[in-house]
């Protein structure tokens, strides 16, 4: 057994997390620029109290430039930041970070490596007594599965662990908002999905409001109330995972969610004809150019039956899945398709496809890149 699956397994018998008070926090138009260059273009959103939002969104996308300007370590060019309705950064207003009541989690941890695990959790306890801090890092840790290596030092530690140090140390001061920057980027994938659960419930036990900046789409949609998905500092959807999967408003969106197939069409008589089939462009203006996008998981694939020929160019064996490119009348480019292991022969190279109507996603041209 290794060390970080033996963490794992201790924070599960953690003792219960303190509860805090839960922000509402808001972005209000906000505007910040690196010299000539605009990083984040009258972005307004809304944490409500208690929820955790995922800011998702590619590498330059703004998220981690809001997550800081949430924090007070950036201040915006303009806008206004409000926690539980009082502006806190604005034209005339600057709180500093240190009386903000948020907590910030680093994406390296930021631990330091002189200090003992208890120092390095109860450094932001200076309001407290010595002796009240201690007992509230000691606390802290037993909550995160730590506390017997509260004595030592940070380099003993496995990157799960370290993780866990870095959120009990946010969480100590009980902060009414947590921010945490790619908190599990850092972790084997092995060990990522169950931090990511107990930090999860962690979270629920506090009631602390979190902002958490990630890049996964799958970790939003597992660890997010709501996600708010950020492209070129611009929000371009926010809502459930299940909104922002089942509906979205944007190519880049829907392929940021899952693989898709793309193809460019035109409207002709309310429908547009795609490779993989035709579908009806309801609300569209006849002649307009659109994009189509099918998910590979909406190809069926059998040997026989389909309404589309197709010869298969590869297929790779990905354990569960198999992953398959298909040659396809009307396609310049090959069409993909993710199915079940197993399921077709192999040495198989003529099969046909099929796609539900309703599978076939469309967005006007105006909203390809949006």
């Amino acid at each position: 057994m290794t060390v970080d699956t033996q963490t794992a397994q201790a924070g599960r018998a953690r003792r219960t997390a303190g509860v805090t008070f839960a922000g509402r926090f808001e972005f209000d138009d906000i505007h910040h620029r690196y010299g000539a260059r605009e990083t984040i273009r009258g972005l307004s959103l809304t944490a409500e109290a208690g929820e955790v939002l995922c800011l998702l969104g590619p590498s330059g996308s703004g998220k981690t430039t809001l997550l800081r300007i949430a924090a007070g370590i950036e201040a915006q060019s303009a806008g206004r930041v409000r926690l539980n309705g009082l502006e806190i950064a604005g034209p005339h207003v600057f709180v500093p970070p240190e009386r903000r009541g948020v907590g910030l989690m680093f994406q390296d941890f930021a631990l330091f490596p002189h200090l003992t695990i208890r120092d390095n959790v109860r450094y932001g306890l200076t309001a407290m007594s010595r002796a009240a801090a201690l007992a509230e890092a000691d606390a802290a840790l037993e909550r995160v599965g730590l506390s017997h290596y509260a004595d030592r030092y940070p380099h003993v530690l496995s990157g799960g662990e370290q993780q866990r140090v870095a959120l009990a140390r946010a969480l100590a001061p009980r902060p009414s908002v947590l921010l945490m920057d790619e908190p599990f980027s850092g972790l084997d994938s092995r060990l990522k999905d169950s931090i990511r659960a107990d930090t999860l419930a962690i979270l629920r036990e506090t009631r602390a409001t979190a902002i958490v900046v990630t890049h996964d789409a799958e970790e939003a949609m597992r660890m997010g109330d709501r996600i708010a998905l950020l492209k070129d500092g611009c929000l371009i959807q926010h809502g459930t995972a299940d909104e922002l999967y089942r509906r979205p408003k944007s190519l880049f969106a829907a392929g940021f969610f899952s693989e898709i197939n793309a193809f460019e069409g035109t409207v002709r008589s309310g429908r547009v004809e795609t490779p993989l089939g035709t579908v009806a462009a309801d609300g569209m203006a006849e002649g307009a150019p659109v994009s189509a996008a099918v998910r590979l998981s909406s190809v069926n694939v059998r040997e026989t039956g389909g309404s589309i020929p197709a010869r298969i160019l590869s297929r790779r064996f990905l354990g569960v899945v198999e992953l398959l490119n298909f040659a396809v009348p009307g396609s310049e480019t090959p069409v993909r398709a993710r199915i079940k292991a197993d399921v077709l022969p192999q040495g198989l190279r003529e099969v046909t496809l099929s796609v539900d109507a309703g599978d076939i996603l469309l967005f006007e041209k105006a909203n390809v890149t949006a």
